[in-house]
């Protein structure tokens, strides 16, 4: 499979698209997967890793070619994961763009804190690459900021790591607009990954103009306001002790936005698509977001994530969405 001939996959039902990664050669799938699920977590701790690796390989199947992960994944699990996945599988490494990130610290008490130091985030990235089973990362993110350690610093170790040739494009992820900005000063910024959907359009004021006006990727995480865009649920959906839903769930907040996810679910089902579909496709809509990386965790999700390419929003469309997110 060589993703870079921009394949066309509709014997499958689907036709997958591709766009360039900012100030890189590197082509991304405009739908790729988030793979925090991948493994386990939190409140997924069940979950059959042969079913996460088979979620990866069937979206590779379908021509995902963008995989998003994070050392911090299911404490390493989903970057061991896609390291045996990439053993496993006969495409090319070439044509597969991983991203993880870095920049959590695990303590020997179990507990985790930021850490940007130089030092710890070259550690970071050695740990990652031996999870992974790889040479390079195609994408290496600072995760989060630890608001002790300049950005400068941080990035710019990152930039020495890309000259050794064990990163081939840097990503910034969960900064302020100031902090960005330094980043870009130091070393050339390809994406940007911050939360972005339809209930939180936050990133509009400042850092999604930003990004398009300085050439970086724009990679939205939670697309679906973790669930909320999702259709399965409820203000009165129940979840298990410890589930971080169970408070984002509850509330006057969470009530208004349940009450404007039903308005737009009554939107996709006038045009026979799903919810997050729907959710998907207004993302890819917004001038400078590259691609999307919905999450999964079963193999049936890969295809649905990547049926979002064949969704196109008419202008009627994006009006009517505008009309409801605006009351």
């Amino acid at each position: 499979m060589n993703v870079h001939d921009n394949l066309d996959y509709s014997m499958r039902g689907v036709t997958i698209e591709y766009t360039a990664l900012r100030k890189t050669d590197l082509k991304i799938s405009k739908v790729g997967i988030g793979t925090n699920k991948v493994g386990g977590a939190i409140y997924y701790d069940h979950t059959d890793p042969s079913q996460g690796k088979n979620f990866i390989k069937e979206a590779i199947r379908f021509g995902i070619n963008f995989i998003d992960t994070a050392d911090m994944y299911t404490d390493g699990r989903s970057e061991k994961l896609i390291g045996e996945v990439l053993r496993e599988i006969d495409t090319k490494r070439e044509d597969i763009v991983l991203a993880t990130k870095g920049a959590i610290e695990k303590l020997p008490d179990g507990t985790t804190r930021k850490n940007n130091k130089p030092s710890y985030l070259r550690s970071a990235l050695e740990t990652s690459l031996k999870r992974l089973n790889q040479d390079y990362i195609d994408l290496y993110y600072l995760h989060f900021p630890d608001d002790e350690t300049p950005i400068s610093e941080s990035v710019g170790e990152l930039s020495r790591m890309k000259d050794e040739g064990k990163i081939k494009a840097i990503g910034v992820s969960n900064l302020s607009l100031d902090q960005l900005k330094e980043a870009n000063e130091v070393a050339e910024i390809s994406a940007f990954q911050f939360g972005y959907n339809m209930l939180d359009r936050t990133a509009e004021q400042e850092l999604l103009p930003y990004c398009i006006e300085n050439n970086i990727s724009f990679i939205p995480y939670f697309p679906l306001a973790s669930g909320i865009l999702s259709g399965k649920y409820s203000i009165n959906s129940a979840f298990d002790d410890g589930d971080p839903r169970q408070k984002r769930f509850k509330g006057e907040d969470a009530r208004k936005k349940f009450e404007i996810a039903a308005r737009l679910n009554d939107l996709a089902d006038s045009k026979d698509i799903t919810m997050p579909h729907l959710a998907l496709a207004w993302l890819l809509a917004q001038k400078g977001v590259d691609a999307v990386i919905p999450g999964g965790r079963r193999p049936e999700q890969a295809r649905s994530n990547a049926e979002t390419v064949d969704i196109k929003l008419s202008f009627k469309d994006l009006q009517t969405i505008e009309s409801i997110l605006d009351n």
